[in-house]
């Protein structure tokens, strides 16, 4: 590698400036907004890879990516520029960056009227370029004091600081949760803090790459972090919090905001390759029916795993399989009748004697190899296959038509995109990049994202009045805009149960809002029966929530699998269900105020320093403190209260807790423990259905009063869950107030939004102990009528 180190000012435009680097680079630093800045280093003054696809500060990227050079969408605030003998340097209202030789940034923050430091490079060498081809490097200085956060779905603990990564999206199943590395997604971002400010970093480059944030040491430096790509440019966006909230929420709005799925993708969602592998498959799919109403378990949606497409013990896209499934628009409305929507697994890539393979050759629509004039072929499902090239607009028509003609018109009612890792390793096959040949190494990640944006817009097409839904295993950064994901195919474990939740509160903090785990493991043997209840009691607190499985021992995961605990299972789901109005609500709000739905207690209580202690506790929304129960024969959880203003309820006994302090829960195995923020008001439900807007057809509100005088407020939403409606107004935003006095409890309740809802009134509920009379927009009582 080739260290950059002697600059001149080459350019001055209206929204960045250009360095000259060692006469033959060129360097721009942009201003985009006040707090976020970008750095692209255009090595001989071109680019490797002239367009983007993460990049999306507005509406979509065009399918052939967006202008790497583009600053639309942007504020493109004016700066100020400095340029004196050895430095220059670049200034907002908040952020300045300073321009050392020999070549370094330095980066400061604006506190109180005075510029505070914020990060650094390292000045012993800061960017280097590989003299002889691809590779950048980038490095940056390492305070003590760092915690650093991000990077996706990483495992391990939830601060990644002295650890390395990879990025280099794998199909890792059976991976452990605690140090398997890497994984499924490309996220090169992360959440600094320092001092108690906060700053994001996010490499906009999709080959594989390393990020090491204190596990190298080199005695001739001071202590650093690094960042080390192997293709591509060096382009990073560097964006001032203060808060990590701000920062998660500015590389969102960076990269594309949350789809809003339909309501029903927020309920129990059943799944497991057991039936699809069986001879009958129909039959045992339909079975799954018949035992979800013998065992009063409430469902809403089944995901069909890849067996429907086999010919043996292999799968081909797009092929069904009549032996086992001889009806599928049969058993589509079978499961429709039930309240149920279907999900059918596709895969990217053709196996090499595919019943369709030669059709897709013949048109050039598979990834070619760099050698030979011939589809590309990798390894994939114990064969070999050629991979589908997402960047041939004929390609994306092909895969859309069959979306459309092979799963929707046969009712089903979403894709499951699966298997789209794209583990192709011939780094130079060609991809036809609408138009524009790209080696597969510099968008590898771009071709899941692309996948599922065709089969989104093959589902939207379909049913234009209905909001999709799509889920996804791989992606990059942006997937957010198409799909719910989850962490992969995970082995059944305690520990893996607990570093799940570690790295759904990664994922979330990256961007990736609707999130979830396989519920009892994927594969591995079955879990045991403590095990499966603990693992059930926390799945209905993520957003997503599928019990999935491929068990090594050839059992299947489903609710009733152990009659003894069947009882606490048909509980836990229905206390989602009963939360379904607030998961609901925090879905709307993720979509349209770019809130977090899984967060770290710290994310909420940045100035409580007991918070950043690793810990399995987590947040869903800012008011319910979830303590998930991740030790074998635990009948106890200990959990820390974070301090804040009014304090925290115990959810079961209505008890209330003072923040600032760790207290004993007990945790008898039919109970997840679970806190209230003290002033918030949860909306509950009593349907059990999310498919069916008609059936909810109750509404409540939960007060969780803080004590003594305090005014809080919040706002939840409902609307028809599924239909574009809301976009016009139809929707129903319903805002409370409550203001608390020594003898009485206020509620103001006030409406905007045109939805009628089945349900025409609200039940206020107190906690066991509250003795203060209620009053609703100045009337007592407890019910407030639409």
């Amino acid at each position: 590698m080739k260290t950059l180190k002697n600059w001149t000012l080459n350019q001055h435009a209206d929204h960045f400036v250009e360095l000259k680097v060692d006469n033959r680079h060129l360097l721009r630093i942009y201003v985009l907004e006040s707090g976020l800045m970008r750095v692209l280093l255009k090595r001989n003054g071109e680019l490797a890879l002239n367009h983007t696809w993460s990049i999306a500060p507005g509406d979509d990227v065009p399918w052939e990516g967006r202008d790497r050079e583009s600053s639309d969408g942007f504020t493109l605030p004016a700066f100020q520029l400095e340029h004196e003998e050895n430095q220059l340097r670049i200034s907002t209202d908040r952020l300045r960056v300073t321009v050392h030789h020999p070549l370094c940034l330095s980066w400061e923050h604006a506190q109180q009227g005075q510029w505070q430091p914020l990060a650094a490079d390292r000045h012993t060498g800061a960017y280097l370029l590989n003299a002889h081809g691809d590779g950048v490097e980038h490095y940056q200085r390492r305070q003590p004091q760092d915690r650093v956060y991000g990077l996706g779905e990483k495992t391990g603990d939830l601060n990644r600081s002295g650890r390395r990564f990879e990025m280099r999206n794998l199909d890792a199943m059976g991976y452990n949760a605690a140090s398997t590395d890497p994984l499924y997604k490309h996220i090169p971002f992360t959440l600094t803090q320092r001092d108690g400010v906060s700053f994001g970093l996010f490499y906009d480059n999709l080959s594989s790459s390393w990020l090491d944030l204190g596990n190298e040491l080199d005695n001739y430096h001071l202590p650093y972090r690094r960042y080390r790509a192997e293709a591509g440019d060096l382009d990073y966006y560097l964006m001032l919090g203060p808060k990590l909230l701000d920062v998660t929420q500015a590389f969102v709005r960076l990269t594309g905001r949350t789809i809003f799925q339909p309501k029903w993708s927020l309920g129990y969602s059943g799944s497991t390759m057991h039936y699809t592998d069986a001879p009958d498959a129909q039959h045992q799919l339909q079975g799954f029916i018949r035992l979800c109403r013998e065992h009063e378990i409430p469902c809403d949606s089944f995901q069909l795993s890849s067996g429907y497409t086999s010919i043996n013990n292999k799968r081909y896209v797009f092929n069904w399989n009549y032996d086992k499934v001889p009806n599928p628009s049969g058993m589509s409305e079978a499961f429709h009748a039930a309240g149920m929507k279907l999900a059918a697994n596709i895969k990217p890539c053709l196996l090499q004697d595919h019943p369709r393979y030669q059709e897709v050759a013949s048109q050039g629509l598979f990834i070619r190899d760099s050698e030979q004039d011939r589809p590309e072929r990798s390894v994939f499902w114990d064969d070999e296959g050629s991979h589908l090239d997402f960047t041939h607009p004929q390609a994306v028509r092909w895969w859309q038509e069959n979306v459309t003609a092979q799963l929707l018109e046969k009712g089903i009612d979403a894709t499951w995109n699966d298997n789209n890792e794209y583990e192709v390793w011939d780094g130079e096959a060609r991809c036809h990049g609408f138009g524009q040949s790209i080696a597969i190494k510099h968008i590898r990640p771009v071709m899941p994202l692309l996948m599922m944006r065709a089969s989104l817009e093959a589902q939207q097409r379909f049913a234009p009045e209905k909001r999709p839904y799509l889920i996804s295993r791989s992606g990059c950064a942006g997937m957010q805009r198409y799909v719910q994901t989850w962490s992969g195919d995970n082995r059944t474990s305690w520990q893996t149960l607990r570093y799940n939740i570690r790295m759904g509160l990664g994922m979330s903090l990256s961007g990736l809002f609707n999130v979830g785990h396989d519920v009892g493991g994927f594969s591995g043997d079955k879990p045991d029966a403590e095990l499966f209840v603990r693992w059930v009691q926390n799945g209905v607190m993520h957003p997503r929530f599928t019990i999935h499985s491929w068990n090594d021992d050839h059992t299947v995961n489903e609710p009733w699998m152990y009659p003894e605990v069947t009882p606490l299972i048909r509980e836990a789901i229905r206390l989602r269900y009963r939360l379904m109005p607030y998961l609901y609500t925090l879905l709307w709000q993720a979509s349209a105020q770019d809130q977090p739905m899984l967060r770290p207690t710290f994310l909420d209580h940045e100035e409580d320093s007991e918070t950043y202690r690793e810990n399995d506790d987590f947040l869903l929304g800012r008011d319910l403190l979830v303590a998930s129960v991740v030790e074998e024969g635990s009948r106890e959880r200990e959990v820390y209260l974070p301090r804040n203003a009014h304090g925290w309820y115990d959810w079961h006994s209505g008890q209330w807790l003072a923040g600032g302090q760790t207290v004993t829960l007990d945790a008898p195995l039919d109970r997840l423990p679970l806190l209230a923020r003290a002033g918030c008001a949860i909306p509950l439900g009593r349907c059990e259905s999310a498919t069916d807007a008609r059936l909810d057809n109750v509404r409540e509100l939960q007060l969780w009063p803080a004590p003594g005088e305090a005014q809080t407020e919040g706002e939840f939403f409902d609307d028809d869950g599924e239909s574009h409606g809301w976009r016009q107004g139809n929707a129903l935003w319903m805002r409370w107030t409550l203001r608390g006095s020594a003898q009485r409890l206020e509620l103001t309740l006030e409406k905007r939004g045109d939805y009628q809802p089945a349900w025409r009134e609200i039940e206020v509920l107190l906690p066991a102990g509250e003795t203060r009379e209620l009053w609703i927009n100045g009337e007592k009582g407890t019910r407030f009528s639409l």
